[in-house]
């Protein structure tokens, strides 16, 4: 059975994109409207931007999405999951691609949950950082001790988490981990506390322009991060993107059922290789590979 993933933040890169536009009609006519919708021209920064333009949250959501959903639309006829799966962001990119939500619907959400991130990360001085090295519980149970916020939040593969919480916190929690014997735990460079409980102004926010979308019944299941099962359900949909911004991400956990519910090939569709990697990691047998346009 074939699986698509779509990747999130941090797999973006200058010149995204470029090749599909500059190749496809259907993609070029998807990256204008995206111009249109954002009211900004987001094409010039994914060509020729330079990094920290692409880096900052509220051009980095849209173009990852942008890039993976044109090339899912690309694919055409050759793109035919069994199911479905996102990295954080790149579950918006999945639901575009499996029907759930229509292209400008997915954008719009995809533009809104950043800027409500971004500024949830303006309210109070939060990070993340990333844990190498130790057993989820081990990390569970540090997070718990240290006083202040601090999370799992990415459950990356076995024995690569990243936690998520104030700074203060953050930063004990990662001379714990060392003591505990990780191989690194280092801050990661990003803005804020993504799936932690310190979104909670973003999950709101965004929480209202979920609940007045349309959500379609989906051609294939999706594996959410939040529940880690295949999920059919418009609603059932909605419910676990919205609780997806203060959550954890169990990306290991999705991977691991979506293999026993037959996954033999994990296909990755948009910017970069990571998710591969991760899969691999998480289930050696895997087939993984890039989706590629002739």
């Amino acid at each position: 059975m074939n699986a698509y993933i779509f990747p999130g933040q941090g797999a973006q890169f200058v010149g995204m994109g470029l090749d599909l536009y500059e190749n496809h009609p259907e993609a070029q006519e998807l990256f204008e409207r995206a111009n249109d919708i954002l009211g900004f021209s987001i094409t010039d920064i994914m060509f020729e931007g330079t990094v920290e333009d692409l880096k900052e949250t509220k051009v980095t959501q849209p173009a990852i999405f942008l890039h993976s959903v044109a090339l899912s639309k690309v694919l055409g006829e050759s793109f035919k999951p069994d199911m479905v799966a996102g990295h954080s962001l790149g579950e918006f990119s999945a639901l575009v691609a499996n029907g759930t939500l229509n292209f400008e619907d997915g954008l719009k959400l995809v533009s809104k949950r950043a800027l409500a991130m971004q500024k949830a990360c303006e309210v109070q001085p939060s990070t993340m950082a990333a844990v190498l090295g130790l057993e989820d519980e081990v990390v569970e149970k540090i997070c718990a001790e240290v006083e202040g916020i601090v999370v799992p939040a990415n459950y990356n593969c076995p024995g690569q988490l990243v936690i998520s919480g104030e700074v203060d916190a953050v930063n004990v929690a990662c001379e714990r981990m060392k003591e505990a014997g990780a191989r690194r735990a280092l801050l990661l460079p990003v803005g804020g506390a993504f799936h932690s409980p310190l979104m909670e102004p973003a999950r709101e926010e965004l929480a209202a322009a979920i609940e007045s979308t349309e959500f379609k019944t989906p051609s294939c299941p999706i594996y959410q991060n939040v529940t880690t099962t295949a999920v059919s359900d418009a609603e059932e949909i909605k419910k676990n993107l919205i609780l997806q911004l203060t959550a954890p991400v169990k990306w290991t956990q999705s991977v691991q059922q979506m293999v026993k519910d037959g996954a033999t090939s994990f296909v990755e569709v948009g910017p970069g290789k990571v998710l591969q990697g991760l899969v691999k990691k998480i289930h050696r047998e895997a087939e993984t590979s890039s989706a590629v346009v002739s």
